[in-house]
């Protein structure tokens, strides 16, 4: 099974559990990010967590678990590392200003790739 198709499945079945309902076009950016996150991982080191198995859970359900008892609409995210949890909860709320930030250079680089996609 590919990446994108575990991932995926993953991320619907966590969502459920959790009770939240994405648009399935916020679900492909996720999954979309994740796997940019998986392949930048082996050369940049983003996170610890290198199992495919563990890093929707671990990565993505973990950053939005926090969206429900999230107010405002202008977020930081201090010492975000591989954007997390900013890159998910932006994608969660595309109307909603984050601001990521990390002295990392290699982890910033990435965070502009991501952007950029």
């Amino acid at each position: 099974m590919d990446s994108n198709t575990l991932f995926s499945d993953q991320l619907s079945r966590g969502l459920k559990l959790m009770g939240m309902t994405v648009a399935p076009e916020q679900q492909q950016l996720l999954v979309n990010y994740l796997c940019l996150f998986e392949k930048w991982n082996k050369a940049y080191n983003l996170s610890a967590i290198r199992e495919r198995e563990h890093m929707v859970s671990r990565h993505l359900l973990d950053s939005l678990v926090v969206a429900p008892h999230l107010r405002g609409e202008n977020f930081i995210d201090v010492g975000t590392g591989g954007g997390l949890p900013g890159i998910p909860l932006s994608i969660l709320w595309p109307e909603k200003k984050f601001t990521l930030l990390d002295a990392n250079g290699k982890k910033t680089r990435f965070l502009f790739q991501v952007k950029t996609e």
